[in-house]
């Protein structure tokens, strides 16, 4: 053990002697967890909504200022011209167009319901569906007297805005609540799976780039000589990153908690059992790709063409259930995924260890082939 203990030594004093990996480290992951959890969202704000009020009535302007107000959308044009509103959409100057009826409000008063028509610029189809959820709770909680609806007709287009007839509708009301975040934060859900990519950033690219830089500098080549075994020689390694990287983890869950407010409802101790098990993965990945590389930009190239397929897979930027049931079986195979989504669990759920024990099994397994595969691919003789 001696020798890995003066190994080891060498490892973290010429990690902390190197300014730009101390950056990498820690300041610019905490960086970076600041940046992308306000830029990461799934919530759209500032919606540009023109609106083709062929009623102009007090309901009319009621309703759209009521819009107005929620601070999702802002009114980029008002007239009673479908043709100009289509060409504002047309080129770009509009996201939504809301069309009143002539007889919104004698409906209204009338009959207790009237009928309004939404046109929405369907291009990016998630920003359009979350544009008419938003429309839709808005329209939904406004009511001029006890007993009347509006009613939403939703019409997905790029560019048009031609009528459609909409038939009458039920009156069901629905109670809605949400669990584990009731207030329906986007923080709360993806600042988890943010820390998961950083650690991840963290295990596998600068372990590659740690290797490669001293198989550049000849350094590896003055081990070669020496009586130290493979598997010290990689422990060494590997050991000063993964205990890097769960101080990253914990300086990243305390700034999300002091910053974003994000809940810990379940186990740290469970969270970093799981970030340990995974950094196996991400850190065999990392030792993979040394061996495969010459130089640090091969090692930069390689790592990240591997993660940019875990990230896109993992959940992170699409749920995993809304892919298709040959893409869901392959997402299995990606560690980025189970981790995800025992951060969430127990952060937002407070889930115990029976609630993660699969997502643990399965990084047990990953951790134990990749590394072993990358062990017996790395050579101190090719390095």
């Amino acid at each position: 053990m001696r020798p890995l203990r003066f190994l080891l030594r060498k490892e973290f004093t010429q990690i902390f002697r190197d300014r730009v990996i101390l950056g990498m480290l820690f300041v610019m992951p905490l960086f970076q967890l600041l940046l992308l959890a306000n830029s990461a969202t799934f919530e759209v704000r500032g919606s540009k909504l023109y609106v083709v009020d062929h009623d102009r009535s007090s309901a009319s302007r009621g309703l759209v200022e009521r819009l107005i107000a929620s601070g999702r959308f802002v009114q980029s044009g008002y007239g009673s011209s479908a043709e100009i509103a289509s060409e504002a959409m047309l080129n770009r100057k509009a996201d939504a167009i809301l069309t009143f009826p002539n007889d919104f409000e004698r409906n209204l008063v009338r009959d207790g319901r009237a009928v309004l028509q939404v046109i929405l610029n369907a291009e990016d189809g998630a920003a359009a569906a979350i544009t008419s959820s938003y429309l839709q709770q808005i329209v939904s909680s406004y009511a001029l007297e006890p007993g009347t609806e509006v009613v939403p007709s939703i019409v997905q287009a790029a560019s048009r805005a031609e009528p459609v007839p909409v038939r009458g509708r039920a009156n069901i009301q629905l109670d809605e609540r949400g669990w584990y975040n009731p207030e329906y934060e986007y923080l709360a859900y993806m600042i988890p799976a943010i820390l998961v990519v950083l650690v991840t950033i963290v295990g596998s690219l600068l372990t590659a780039m740690n290797i490669v830089r001293e198989k550049e500098a000849g350094t590896l080549e003055q081990l070669n000589v020496t009586p130290v075994s493979r598997g010290m020689f990689i422990a060494a390694k590997l050991i000063p990153l993964w205990s890097l990287a769960l101080i990253e983890l914990a300086l990243g869950l305390g700034l999300a908690r002091l910053v974003f407010d994000i809940p810990i409802r379940g186990s740290l101790a469970l969270i970093f059992l799981g970030a340990a098990i995974y950094l196996l993965v991400a850190l065999g990945i990392g030792l993979w790709t040394s061996s495969v590389a010459a130089t640090q930009q091969q090692a930069m190239f390689v790592t990240y063409s591997i993660l940019l397929i875990y990230l896109l897979m993992s959940g992170l930027f699409t749920p995993v259930r809304g892919m298709p049931e040959w893409a869901q079986a392959v997402a299995q195979l990606s560690p980025v995924m189970h981790f995800t989504q025992l951060m969430r669990a127990v952060l937002l759920k407070g889930a115990g260890f029976m609630d993660v024990v699969r997502e643990l099994a399965w990084l047990s397994v990953m951790g134990v082939v990749v590394l072993t595969i990358a062990v017996r691919r790395y050579s101190k003789r090719t390095a």
